[in-house]
């Protein structure tokens, strides 16, 4: 395990080493002496197995053992409970500086993993539990696989990562299930915001030959594998030699092109290996996925996407400045104040997460029943696709109900309000809501942009006042910003945080200022873009000057779908606070007052009338000088909230724009990517973080 006589074991001095742990089973009606081997770190399921050079080489040593035995019938691998394994340890692919040991990482892999689909006996994966990247290209290596209905997680996530599966992956798995699913596992899904499937799924999709409940999959696994041996049992292959690679190819390089523009060459290169995998030999294809994974090991994508993997997983479940959790006060009832859309969107999540009462107010029986209406639809929406059993159907209906008064309140122990986005109108509610609740019970605001501190002004209490920021859709958006008013105390600050917990959502601690963190930056952001065509820049122009960022959307995209509305409104929210750095554009309010939804027609054309009304700019920029723009502006802006003290530091302001704004995985967060471009002066985060080293 050298290369060039140094030990890539040193390269990864914290790795926690998955042991390869060897026991003999007799299998059942005389099929002969399995070797099983048992793929375990020492820990419980909350650290999932994973392998770095040590656990590779625990896993050849047990391969070089039961290949030396004339005595066996078969060699199976199985996890520890609940995990099967999940692949590289990522830990020290950072410190990798040389191209050599990049390639040294790939070809290790292949060395270990392909013995096990070129033993003298057949090999079994008995996919126990979660099986993502390195951890699924085990069990693809396998003669067999069997999978448990109660897997939660199969994937290969590297493209997410900015890497592309290099152990096997590409050249396996289109093999084996055709070009089309092994395209959504390998690169749709993990460009669908890292989407898992689960064991029923893999099993549907021809990834697992045969699924067992959980409570007896390792037995019923070994009976089956048996019933294999004694040729009882008999597993057909297709052949896929035969399918329309060419345009199945074609399609998704099309899609990839669709969401990042060139911008990340993961995915690109994963559809050269998957492309590669219809005539290259075993041998071919995996020198092939090695220099892939050299080339991409040594690239910025993937430190940046390292960078942003350990701010989803570790930053967000310890979110700075969060005060201790045994402050929190339990919620056993939630108010919310409005019945529109996004109420009934949080009245539902409210429900489903914390599991206790939630009751809706508006001002009339009409609109309450059309939002408790939309849970109840929303429900039944649930139940069809079988997300929800019948029973669990029922007690939400019943947990979710109407009051047109606020009375409804009195025993409530957190109330979020959802109305008109008016400072007066949010003053007015709260005023009326503290009348019927405890003097501990939260109040919460959804707001956007207006501020906690002046809408808590006036209460008796507005020490329980904070803010609650949800993002659109508010079932699927991850981002939660908890904003502190100047009053705000530790103890509703933890409850606010505990309740995000329950929501599953990640939540960051922002200081009380106008529009916080997402807003701020993206109306700024797209403040600057608007400008430029306000200027005389054509808006097709303008609006893809940054496609080379990968963004999920383009600024008027992004203007169409907020409303333009929603725009004008923050803007001007941000021009009373910042008149000297947010503008507010003449056109866009022609934009608004003309009722046009945005500048795009619904079929995605440019819409003349809404064109029309950007007119009279005579100094157009280059999409060039637009990008520049815009990026100079959001990193000024940036610098400006780091010292304020809007958040505790960049890596907020990142974990915001990943989890709010959809800022790509791959380019690391915000300021990684201003630090990268050259635009930050001074940098925001050490040379060599998100990116390679100097």
């Amino acid at each position: 395990m050298t290369e060039n006589g140094k030990n890539l074991e040193t390269l990864f001095p914290d790795e926690v080493v998955t042991k390869a742990i060897v026991h003999d089973v007799e299998l059942p009606h005389g099929a002969g002496l399995m070797a099983l081997i048992t793929l375990d770190n020492g820990f419980d399921h909350t650290k999932p197995s994973t392998f770095g050079p040590a656990g590779l080489a625990s896993l050849g040593e047990a391969l070089d053992a039961v290949a030396a035995r004339s005595d066996l019938a078969a060699v199976g691998v199985v996890g520890k409970p609940f995990i099967f394994a999940v692949g590289a340890d990522l830990k020290g692919l950072p410190v990798i500086t040389g191209q050599e040991q990049a390639l040294r990482i790939g070809q290790l892999g292949h060395e270990v993993f392909r013995r096990l689909g070129e033993l003298d006996v057949p090999s079994f994966a008995f996919v126990n539990g979660a099986a993502m990247g390195g951890g699924l290209e085990i069990a693809l290596h396998c003669t067999y696989r069997t999978i448990s209905s109660g897997v939660t997680a199969v994937a290969l996530p590297e493209c997410f990562l900015g890497l592309v599966p290099g152990w096997g992956g590409t050249q396996l798995l289109p093999r084996l299930v055709g070009p089309a699913t092994a395209i959504k596992l390998i690169v749709e899904n993990p460009l669908s915001q890292n989407r898992m499937i689960k064991g029923p799924e893999a099993f549907e999709a021809g990834v697992a030959d045969a699924m067992f409940e959980p409570a007896d999959f390792l037995e019923e696994s070994l009976r089956w594998a048996a019933r294999v041996l004694r040729g009882e049992e008999t597993v057909s292959r297709t052949d896929h030699t035969g399918d329309d690679w060419s345009k199945t190819l074609a399609d998704a390089r099309f899609l990839v092109d669709m969401k990042l523009r060139g911008a990340s060459p993961a995915p690109y290169r994963a559809l050269d290996l998957i492309e590669l995998a219809r005539t290259a030999s075993r041998s071919e294809g995996f020198a092939a996925e090695d220099q892939t994974l050299a080339d991409l090991l040594m690239g910025d994508e993937l430190r940046a996407g390292l960078y942003s993997f350990d701010l989803v997983q570790r930053r967000a479940k310890r979110p700075a400045g969060a005060p201790d959790r045994e402050l929190a006060r339990k919620v056993t009832k939630v108010g919310v104040v409005g019945a529109g859309l996004m109420a009934s969107q949080m009245a539902l999540l409210f429900a489903r997460r914390l599991e206790v009462p939630v009751v809706m107010t508006d001002l009339d029986q009409e609109r309450l029943d059309r939002g408790v209406g939309h849970v109840h639809a929303e429900i039944d929406r649930l139940l069809g696709r079988g997300r929800l059993s019948a029973d669990q159907a029922n007690r939400l209906r019943a947990l979710v109900t109407g009051s047109l008064t606020k009375d409804a309140f009195a025993d409530a122990d957190f109330v979020i309000e959802a109305v008109f986005e008016d400072l007066g109108v949010k003053k007015k509610v709260f005023a009326e809501v503290e009348e019927v609740v405890s003097a501990e019970c939260v109040l919460a605001t959804n707001t956007s942009s207006l501020p906690v501190t002046e809408m808590a002004a006036g209460l008796r209490h507005p020490e329980r006042v904070v803010g609650f920021h949800f993002f659109n859709p508010v079932a699927v958006m991850p981002l939660l910003e908890i904003v502190r008013g100047a009053e705000t105390d530790d103890a509703t600050l933890a409850t606010a945080f505990a309740v995000g917990r329950t929501l599953k959502k990640s939540s960051v601690l922002v200081k009380d200022a106008p529009a916080f963190v997402v807003n701020r930056l993206l109306t700024r952001f797209m403040g600057e873009v608007i400008a430029a065509v306000d200027e005389g820049t054509p808006i097709e122009v303008a609006d893809h000057a940054l496609d080379g960022l990968g963004l999920p959307m383009t600024p008027f995209t992004l203007l169409q779908l907020v409303g333009p509305a929603v725009a004008l409104h923050v803007a001007e929210t941000l021009h009373a606070a910042f008149p000297d750095r947010y503008g507010v554009s003449e056109n866009l309010a022609r934009l608004v007052a003309a009722g046009k939804p945005g500048v795009y027609a619904p079929d995605l054309s440019l819409d003349r009338e809404a064109t029309a009304l950007f007119a009279g700019g005579t100094s157009p920029s280059t999409a060039e000088e637009v990008r520049l723009r815009a990026l100079r502006a959001l990193a000024e802006e940036i610098r400006l909230m780091l010292d304020e003290g809007v958040v505790a530091a960049a890596q907020d302001i990142d974990l915001c724009m990943i989890l709010g704004a959809g800022w790509p995985f791959h380019l690391g967060g915000v300021t990684p990517y201003l630090d990268r471009a050259g635009v930050a002066e001074p940098r925001f985060l050490p040379r060599g973080v998100a990116s390679v080293p100097a």
